[in-house]
């Protein structure tokens, strides 16, 4: 029987397989049930590449020998339980790539909340000490676009959950998972142990040659661990004790030692600020450690490194009010880690499509940082529930506009104004950047 290709969604993820598969010669069909964005049209007409937008024909997609969805695509869509229950295998686009990479490493990262900036700092890290290495995944274009397009030796792989959830041979020569916590719920009939699940699968194939970097002050990670086999080599990193062999930091320094010359900076040379950062940064260290870079060039690409759009990126200092873009807090984790990180008083902008957040999680701390809260979403009253006796101001906004005027006017001379928002941004916004670049925007126009 020949092989047949059908890709759901002709986003970033699904045309980067359509044109891997394409150049692999595979049968390939690609289906969207919305209108495909021009640029991606103009690569599947360029690549000749058959595709249907604006609805599923079903006969010809259950005709499949194999199917791979896009992550944003649920189990619960209808279309999905018919592909389930017609027994075609279902892959992710993580899957095709892996399979086509041929020879290059891999390094895989996981996690709830901090992916983006431990793919960018292990990405930095490998490109100044002189690899050739491509950043891939979430984070700038598909895994499976780089191979199919301009493969390189080394990709480093921002991973989320909903991409592991579909994959059978796929296996990082190294996979960093850096914490979990409650999120995306929603997608995994809010059961935590099968997210749990979803976020171990990139060390499920592992074996006695490859490495596993995990956060060893994460319980729900380590509780895990007891319950399952595990065939790699562990690289565990803490802040709360030291470890002979692996990354730990006290007293205001960093030690990574995986078995060569170890290596020990201060806490304070790092570029990205925050305790959070400092687990990055001790995972992508062991990361660029085990694959074989000398600490000199992890040492100074550590220092110099830039963090990222949209990820507590600092804007502007307008009036002595200083604004700080973390759009991409879309989870209550990132927005506890982003007010862990704050030394002035706070104007906090909060809010968006609540994926089912426990609020409770940063109570203290906003009790402990924030004079205000400007609320950025269509229904707040989530937020007014949680926060309402925490805060002496909280303020309702529809735009970015609005929220950035509300918070300055609410801001005194050396206060932060923080946009965290803790929530999914497709109420008022397309996405998380969307809301980003309005925000700054905003600020820049005051």
């Amino acid at each position: 029987m020949d092989y047949r290709l059908v890709i759901l969604g002709a986003g970033e993820s699904g045309v980067g397989a359509a044109i891997l598969a394409k150049t692999k010669g595979i049968e390939v069909f690609v289906s969207d049930g919305g209108i495909i964005q021009e640029k991606y049209r103009k690569e599947l007409l360029e690549f000749r590449i058959d595709f249907e937008e604006g609805g599923h024909g079903e006969e010809r997609i259950l005709n499949a020998t194999e199917l791979m969805k896009s992550p944003g695509i649920p189990e619960k869509n209808e279309l999905v339980k018919k592909i389930r229950q017609a027994g075609i295998r279902v892959i992710s686009e993580i899957e095709l790539a892996y399979r086509h990479k041929g020879e290059s490493k891999l390094i895989g990262i996981t996690g709830s909340n901090g992916k983006s900036t431990t793919t960018a700092l292990t990405w930095h890290i490998c490109n100044a000490a002189g690899l050739e290495a491509a950043m891939v995944g979430n984070i700038g274009i598909s895994f499976a676009r780089q191979v199919a397009l301009d493969p390189k030796p080394l990709y480093v792989a921002e991973i989320s959950s909903f991409q592991l959830d579909d994959i059978e041979t796929f296996r990082p020569d190294v996979a960093v998972l850096l914490n979990i916590t409650e999120d995306h719920l929603d997608r995994y009939e809010y059961r935590f142990e099968n997210y749990i699940r979803s976020k171990f699968n990139i060390i499920k194939n592992q074996t006695a040659n490859d490495y596993f970097i995990y956060c060893a002050d994460d319980k729900i990670i380590t509780d895990y661990l007891k319950t399952i086999p595990l065939n790699s080599n562990p690289l565990p990193f803490t802040m709360n004790y030291e470890l002979p062999k692996r990354a730990y930091i006290r007293d205001g320094k960093m030690t990574v030692n995986t078995g060569k010359e170890p290596l020990t900076m201060s806490i304070y040379d790092f570029a990205v600020k925050g305790k959070h950062n400092q687990y990055n940064t001790m995972a992508a260290g062991l990361a660029a450690s085990v694959i074989g870079i000398r600490k000199e060039k992890i040492r100074d690409a550590v220092m110099n490194f830039e963090s990222l759009e949209h990820r507590m990126e600092p804007v502007a200092t307008v009036r002595g009010v200083e604004f700080i873009n973390d759009s991409k807090a879309t989870n209550v984790n990132s927005t506890w880690y982003a007010l862990e990180s704050m030394t002035k008083p706070v104007i906090l902008i909060l809010g968006g499509i609540d994926k089912g957040n426990d609020y409770s999680l940063i109570k203290d701390l906003v009790k402990e940082k924030v004079k205000a809260i400007v609320c950025l979403g269509v229904d707040n009253r989530k937020i007014h529930e949680a926060f309402g006796n925490e805060v002496q101001v909280m303020v309702n906004t529809g735009s970015a506009k609005e929220a950035v005027h509300a918070a300055f006017h609410l801001a005194n001379k050396g206060d932060v104004v923080l946009l965290s928002p803790a929530c999914a941004s497709f109420d008022l916004f397309n996405n998380y950047e969307d809301r980003g670049k309005q925000f700054k925007e905003a600020v820049r126009e005051l």
